[in-house]
């Protein structure tokens, strides 16, 4: 996965700039905000599958709920916690977002994951996201 920035993500079939050809797939993005307050991230995804999104392709991670991180190896919360960070942002540059929103969300933030499938689904996650004033909000290519 790569991680990009909203200036690069493109909605009309091309990634960065570039035309698809018709045989090439285009990668959707997850999408993960991190928000000070559970409450806020809780709202976020009723929101979310207010607006379409199946319950399935939105997650909210932290202490208070721990979301798919239990589903990863690690025999202590952190453990998991980190696992399940490691595996959103997997390339080399991508580590240290990847400890960044662990720590966060074991210092008590929390996490909105977003598996957005097409062009619409992704403007509407980054529109709902960043309505609720994300701490940090990040896109990683999938």
């Amino acid at each position: 996965m790569t991680a990009i920035t909203s200036g690069e993500a493109r909605g009309t079939g091309g990634v960065a700039g570039r035309l698809l050809f018709p045989q090439e797939v285009a990668m959707t993005p997850v999408i993960v905000a991190l928000y000070d307050d559970y409450g806020i991230a809780t709202r976020v995804r009723t929101q979310l599958v207010a607006d379409g999104f199946p319950t399935d392709r939105v997650e909210v991670t932290s202490r208070l709920e721990a979301g798919q991180a239990d589903a990863q190896p690690g025999d202590a919360f952190n453990d998991r916690v980190s696992n399940y960070f490691h595996t959103i942002f997997d390339q080399n540059e991508e580590q240290a977002q990847a400890e960044d929103f662990a720590t966060r969300v074991l210092g008590g933030s929390s996490a909105v994951t977003v598996h957005p499938r097409a062009d619409y689904e992704i403007a509407s996650a980054r529109k709902i996201l960043q309505q609720n004033g994300p701490v940090k909000l990040e896109e990683v290519l999938g």
